[in-house]
């Protein structure tokens, strides 16, 4: 009996952590995808990897909600590729807080003509109708 019981444990941990593995590829590809839209010039993309729903958080200065605002944001404050620039990040931490939330912190910078910028970045992932997307933005 106690074998059986080892067993079940060890598959229900491999089932978690094959689980949680899956959710963080999974991010990490949406967020490798936002990568490439941006270098591509494309905010409409970008914003794919975001809840669109007015519930959406983008904190910055003053923090405001909703997708369209956010997507509004970005097309005011990067209104040509050459503004854009060519962005990178590095992803520091990715930690899964439940099934269907993910934290994820990391630096990112943007290499442009007009002056190079860059700075940290935190976002909360949902997983909503079996998608990871960004309900919590906060770039600095």
């Amino acid at each position: 009996m106690k074998k059986i019981i080892l067993i079940v444990c060890l598959l229900t941990a491999y089932n978690f952590c094959k689980a949680q593995t899956d959710d963080s590829t999974e991010i990490r590809n949406a967020m490798n995808k936002q990568l490439n839209d941006w270098n591509d010039g494309n905010i409409d993309a970008f914003m794919q990897t975001y809840w669109q729903d007015d519930s959406l958080l983008f904190v910055s200065n003053p923090p405001t909600y909703g997708w369209q605002t956010t997507l509004n944001y970005y097309k005011q404050a990067y209104p040509d590729t050459a503004t854009m620039g060519k962005l990178s990040f590095n992803l520091l931490q990715l930690k899964q807080l439940s099934p269907e939330y993910y934290f994820v912190m990391g630096s990112w910078h943007l290499k442009r003509t007009a002056g190079d910028v860059g700075g940290y970045f935190t976002l909360l992932f949902r997983k909503i109708n079996g998608k990871w997307l960004i309900i919590v933005d906060h770039t600095s």
